[in-house]
């Protein structure tokens, strides 16, 4: 199993529309880095959702419920897409000012390829992110 993270505009596609579509068909990838990575997603995969913008943050945690197809919204080029399904609004997002602050994410993709939308995650990053969102809400675990 891998993991992964997806950046999404909030004024454009957020959290809350990624909930109420309940499974959304991840389309609009034209970087072949980012394709790549979608056509490597599999079913069940973990997946960090992240607003960027204004308010730069992983917000939720979805995960791939389809793997890589060809992307339906496009007449020409080799384009895929994914399916995701929500599974958990984070309590507390994870700003990229956390993120940057916490030494043990310094690798971490979104550090040193800020512009590419889908990227991977370590096991270890994605469960310190998950961490990080649930011990400010509940303290110290």
């Amino acid at each position: 199993m891998k993991h992964w993270l997806v950046k999404s505009e909030p004024d454009e596609f957020s959290w809350e529309d990624h909930v109420r579509e309940g499974v959304t068909v991840w389309t609009g990838v034209r970087n072949f880095a980012a394709r790549n990575n979608l056509r490597t997603m599999a079913i069940g995969d973990p997946v960090l959702f992240y607003h960027s913008g204004k308010h730069k943050g992983i917000v939720g945690l979805s995960k791939v419920v389809r793997s890589a197809y060809p992307d339906p919204t496009v007449q020409e080029g080799d384009w895929s897409v994914v399916d995701l399904s929500p599974t958990e609004a984070l309590p507390v997002p994870v700003s990229l000012e956390m993120i940057k602050n916490t030494q043990k994410l310094h690798n971490m993709a979104l550090l040193r390829l800020s512009r590419l939308s889908v990227q991977p995650v370590s096991q270890e990053e994605y469960d310190l992110i998950v961490e990080m969102a649930h011990v400010k809400t509940h303290g110290s675990r």
